[in-house]
């Protein structure tokens, strides 16, 4: 494995610990389970038996450590409200933001490409005009208000998509829409940028030459060498679309872990709160890991000295 793999690997494991440190302190700011487990007037000696039992009498940094030893052996700790090893909960709602997400991103990635590449062959002309001011436009509309307004048009108004639920296919239009909107903005603005420069090298200019096909010279001999950047950006938005989720989760009624991390954070479910960031995060790393396999796969002459 090179060493830029190996460095990449190395941050990613530095960024996760770092993580879990974050999670574990500030998902503590929320206040003590205590007071929302137990009625008001509990008797001082129950919520000392109670405290006591799950370990909140305890210091913030023996909890701390507790936590980083019961990590160490996969034990994410058990749900209170539930009565299940937190874990399992995540992971019966992270498939649903995992399909969620990757639908968009397909779209996203077909999309911004070919709408880009096709703007990119005439730089200035009509069709670059409209697909950059559609672009720009999509790339500056925040999730949550177009989400509102699309349940206000769409559901409201016209009675054409549900609200909420994921019963059937129509339920994902309107969340898979709101993820692909600012995403697909931004992709293709740099899909475009990526492709006017290459199709200005001199490969181009040789491949026009010999009578090759404009199809060909687009989307096989230019599209290969543009990716990188394009890559770049389409793994941050990748990353930004699990985030995203949880907006869209909450807005919609979908039962995916964005939900279940706002619904956490409300009940004080703090092994609840901290297995899902940690799985959402290692999702994250999986996939940025991924991204710089493709990124060897397409330049061999990446390397870290």
């Amino acid at each position: 494995m090179n060493k830029y793999l190996v460095h990449r690997i190395l941050y990613s494991c530095i960024s996760m610990f770092g993580l879990i440190v974050l999670v574990f302190f500030v998902s503590r700011l929320t206040g003590n389970p205590v007071d929302l487990y137990l009625p008001v007037d509990t008797p001082p000696e129950m919520r000392e038996a109670f405290s006591q039992m799950h370990g909140f009498n305890d210091s913030i940094m023996v909890q701390f450590e507790r936590f980083i030893v019961d990590l160490a052996h996969l034990n994410f700790g058990e749900s209170l409200r539930q009565q299940r090893p937190a874990l399992t909960i995540v992971m019966e709602a992270f498939p649903t933001t995992l399909i969620l997400s990757s639908v968009a991103m397909v779209f996203v990635l077909a999309i911004s490409i070919v709408a880009g590449s096709l703007a990119a062959r005439h730089p200035n002309g009509v069709f670059d005009r409209i697909v950059s001011l559609i672009a720009l436009a999509s790339a500056s509309i925040p999730n949550f208000w177009l989400a509102i307004v699309s349940i206000m048009i769409f559901s409201v108004g016209l009675r054409w998509l549900p609200t909420s639920g994921t019963g059937s296919l129509v339920h994902w239009i309107l969340p898979v829409f709101i993820l692909v909107v600012r995403p697909c903005g931004i992709v293709a603005q740099v899909v475009r940028s990526a492709m006017i420069d290459a199709l200005s090298s001199a490969y181009v200019k040789t491949a026009r030459a010999k009578g090759v096909r404009k199809r060909v010279i687009i989307f096989v001999h230019a599209l290969r060498n543009a990716l990188l950047p394009v890559m770049t950006v389409a793994g941050d938005q990748a990353a930004g679309m699990i985030n995203g989720a949880v907006i869209v989760e909450m807005i919609f009624g979908f039962p995916g872990i964005g939900k279940l991390m706002i619904d956490a954070i409300s009940n004080r479910e703090f092994v609840v709160v901290q297995a899902a960031v940690i799985v959402v995060a290692l999702a994250i790393f999986i996939m940025n890991f991924l991204i710089d396999l493709v990124y060897v796969a397409l330049d061999p002459r990446i390397r870290v000295n």
